[in-house]
């Protein structure tokens, strides 16, 4: 990422939230109703019928760990402890590398997240080599936008707190309150500068919403669609932008940096490029299921699929089906290894915990957790532009989709 760290304030979750939910293929839908009393509704339905099949029946009870982990909130809270703090030492105690345990606050935060909403001041932020801060994006009409905040200006303080040198994920959390579950209308104090003018702004973080998924062209005729995530709406807008594409044009899928989010949503970004099938299959406590597209997706245009290290989940879970089934050359660099399913209860004191109950694999087999997915063309250090112009070759000797 040519020495650069970037991160903007929508899809850098807090400290809290990237142990787990963040990564997580929010998979509570296709699990038998009930299985997790408590759970919040937004997760019910996340994976419509359509596309999930099971092969086998499977429990209808929450597993052995979740149990545990509710019996301790309980106890705590019956003998007048933090129940939250409970759970989070019975998650600990389980193994779970992606067991996590999160406050109301920070998991409504993930669940407006993935409704493509977020609470912040409309700022992306970077990391320069030599570990400064700078604004790369202002979100039209945000708080940062409407006082006057530019890209390229340098962000020295949080709150009064030095920001040069800190990972840009906690730049961003402080931004946006996560310590505090900072609503919107909760001020934060910004220290810029621009050239040699150095100011303050004090903002009033807002309920703000962005687009997962954006669209470029490029010249000859070629599609850029970039999803940031997997947010509620972004199957769709991908299949409008597949249709609104040059007919003689291929296509770049770029989800490079892309955590996850919605399975379902990944499901129907896979159908507007398969015509049905197999994207994946999973295991729920032991029961096998299985993932498909649905029939009549875009399955001659050519289609290259753009990953990196920060490339998890359920985009990891689209990009094993569309290189599995031979519909895109993938190019970049190994992606993260993420290839879990947690399922979220909720706690006696309206915390959550998630805790892992399965694996997925892709349509040949293949297990993603822990491993992750190799690219057909490794792009090694290419820089963002680098890549896509590697992308745009390997799309002409793809050949006239005719």
């Amino acid at each position: 990422m040519s020495g650069r760290e970037l991160c903007r304030d929508l899809f850098c979750p807090p400290r809290r939230i990237r142990r787990g939910a963040a990564l997580t293929l929010v998979f509570a839908g296709v699990l038998v109703t009930g299985a997790a009393t408590g759970s919040f509704p937004e997760t019910i339905d996340t994976v419509p019928t359509a596309h999930a099949r099971r092969s086998a029946a499977g429990p209808s009870h929450p597993t052995t760990r979740h149990e545990d982990v509710q019996k301790a909130a309980a106890d705590a809270m019956a003998d007048g402890k933090s129940p939250m703090e409970a759970a989070e030492r019975a998650v600990s105690r389980s193994g779970d590398r992606w067991g996590a345990v999160y406050s109301e606050g920070e998991y409504q935060e993930f669940q407006e997240a993935l409704d493509g909403r977020y609470t912040g001041v409309g700022l992306s932020a970077g990391r320069e080599q030599d570990g400064r801060i700078e604004v790369t994006k202002v979100q039209p009409d945000s708080p940062a936008a409407r006082a006057g905040i530019r890209q390229g200006d340098r962000l020295i303080s949080v709150d009064g707190g030095r920001v040069d040198g800190r990972p840009v994920t906690d730049v961003v959390s402080l931004l946006r309150g996560d310590a505090d579950d900072a609503a919107a209308g909760t001020t934060v104090t910004l220290g810029l500068q621009r050239g040699t003018r150095t100011w303050t702004e004090k903002l009033r973080r807002a309920s703000l919403s962005t687009d997962s998924v954006t669209v470029s062209q490029l010249p000859g005729g070629v599609t850029v669609i970039r999803i940031a995530a997997f947010t509620r709406g972004s199957g769709d807008a991908v299949r409008a932008a597949v249709r609104a594409a040059p007919a003689d044009g291929g296509i770049i899928l770029d989800l490079r940096g892309n955590s996850g989010g919605l399975v379902n949503e990944a499901v129907e970004t896979s159908s507007a490029f398969l015509d049905g099938g197999l994207v994946a299959t999973y295991d729920v406590d032991g029961a096998e299921r299985s993932l498909h597209a649905d029939p009549g997706g875009d399955t001659g245009r050519p289609l290259v699929a753009l990953v990196d290290g920060g490339t998890m989940s359920a985009a990891e879970m689209l990009t094993g089906a569309l290189q599995d089934r031979g519909r895109a050359v993938v190019i970049g660099s190994r992606t993260f290894g993420k290839g879990s399913i947690q399922m979220p209860t909720t706690l006696p004191d309206g915390s959550v915990a998630e805790l892992t109950v399965g694996h997925y694999r892709t349509p040949l087999g293949h297990s993603v957790d822990g491993r992750g997915i190799t690219p057909d063309l490794d792009a090694g250090q290419a820089d963002g532009q680098a890549a896509v112009e590697r992308a745009e070759t390997v799309l002409t000797g793809l050949g006239d989709p005719d």
